[in-house]
């Protein structure tokens, strides 16, 4: 098919379909923060491999992975008996599961590997990975699993979104949160199993991971988390078997994984609004706005004594203000001047008259602010002085007005930030606003309140 070998194709399917599951079971783990269970999964599931082939003395594809199954469940419960039942914080006893679990089947490895038949297990290509070693059965056993997996995340795609996110709040309705947590687990267990034969019990849980992790900085929806961890997962495993085919048959698993690196690396550096470099330019356009929002009010402050008047100031009245150096200054100067808010002038520079409105406004809203600590926050007067950039946005209107009339009295008030307006001017709603009291719903038979 797509003019590749049988071989090629049954392999690319695989990786990918196994990816793309991956993707997205992993993608709740990481919002479970149960990142490392995935880890702890796989690592269990070396114990169950081995006592598999003790017990039936041949390789079989489903024989091993029912083992590794009985003992990833097993590891579960375990992490799960002792978070609940003990003090060991989760992440202990993850590591705890992980440790023994793969202590034991490194132990049973060597037993193995002492038997007259120990050649014939084949439990390297476990440890690893074998991708290029799928058959068509290891194909139908990922999408019979893929297909499963995927359903019951759809028919409780509700139950698993409330419990990822709100966990007490799913308990306080009444929802089973430790038997849907033990469902999610579940899919964890299989999916991992499934995975075991192409990228092996080391590198499984970075398939599971990554992906996840990658879709998480460029979405705040689950929904579309989702839907890119799933393209991410299903490019990793794609891309990262084509390039080990190409590359000198380099070890499919290992070459997998750092693909899904590279996606991983592009997602935290570019993405759009949670990638490095948009939060170091967004970091970088803050405090541009709070040094203007401050070079604005120093010059107004000198200037208010003499309004409306607008008196020169002198670069070194700036520096010495601010403790800004004479550089960081002009450049500040030379900014607002393209916006018309400063102009040169002899002696220094002066605001023009839109930059003195501009600066009435960054003023006001610096001396509400400072009101509102000093009054309501109990701050004292020598700790307030920070940017205070859209007030409405934080207090309440009524309040608000309450601290405009304040100022008003105080003589505190910037000329030029306009008057005094009336409460009901104040249409910004709070952050955290008062409860409105609920209405009576009238019936349409005779006004009686239902």
């Amino acid at each position: 098919m797509f003019g590749l070998s049988y071989n090629t194709f049954l392999v690319l399917a695989g990786s990918g379909l196994l990816g793309l599951t991956a993707g997205v079971v992993g993608a709740f783990a990481v919002l479970r923060r149960r990142s490392l269970m995935g880890d702890a999964l796989a690592h269990a599931a070396l114990p169950g491999l081995c006592i598999a082939f003790l017990l039936y003395q041949q390789r079989n594809f489903f024989i091993f992975l029912a083992g590794a199954t009985v003992t990833g469940i097993l590891g579960v419960l375990c992490v799960s008996w002792l978070r609940h039942n003990t003090r060991i914080k989760e992440d202990a006893a993850i590591g705890l599961v992980l440790s023994v679990f793969f202590g034991m089947g490194i132990v049973l490895s060597s037993i193995i590997q002492d038997l007259p038949t120990g050649q014939k297990a084949g439990l390297d290509s476990y440890l690893l990975g074998q991708t290029a070693g799928m058959v068509m059965q290891d194909l139908i056993s990922i999408i019979a699993v893929s297909l499963a997996a995927l359903l019951v995340l759809l028919l409780f795609f509700k139950e698993f979104t409330i419990l990822s996110f709100d966990p007490e709040y799913a308990a306080v309705q009444g929802w089973p949160t430790f038997l849907l947590d033990l469902a999610m687990m579940g899919l964890l267990v299989i999916t991992t199993v499934i995975g075991l034969p192409a990228v092996g019990v080391v590198l499984m849980a970075a398939l599971l991971i990554i992906p996840g992790v990658a879709a998480r900085f460029w979405t705040d929806q689950l929904k579309w988390m989702l839907i890119l961890a799933a393209l991410f997962g299903l490019i990793t495993g794609i891309a990262g078997t084509a390039a080990s085919a190409t590359l000198s048959d380099l070890p499919a698993g290992p070459v997998i994984v750092l693909t899904g690196t590279i996606i991983f690396l592009f997602s935290m550096l570019f993405a759009p609004r949670r990638g490095i470099l948009s939060r170091g330019i967004e970091h970088l356009r803050l405090r541009a706005t709070i040094a203007r929002q401050n070079l604005l009010r120093s010059m107004y402050e000198f200037t208010e004594p003499a309004l409306p008047e607008r008196r020169a100031i002198a670069i070194e009245e700036l520096t010495r203000a601010r403790s800004w150096s004479a550089g960081q200054v002009e450049r500040l100067l030379s900014r607002e001047a393209r916006r018309s808010h400063v102009e040169p002038v002899a002696g220094g520079w002066r605001l023009t008259p839109s930059g003195v409105e501009a600066a009435a406004q960054v003023v006001r809203s610096h001396r509400l602010w400072e009101t509102f600590l000093i009054e309501n926050a109990e701050i004292a007067p020598d700790h307030v002085d920070r940017d205070a950039d859209q007030i409405e946005h934080i207090l309440s209107p009524d309040l608000l007005h309450k601290l405009e009339e304040h100022l008003r009295e105080a003589g505190r008030w910037p000329r030029g930030a306009g008057e005094l307006p009336p409460a009901s001017a104040h249409a910004t709603p709070a952050l955290f606003p008062t409860p409105a009291q609920p209405e009576s719903k009238v019936a349409d038979d005779g006004g009686k309140p239902l």
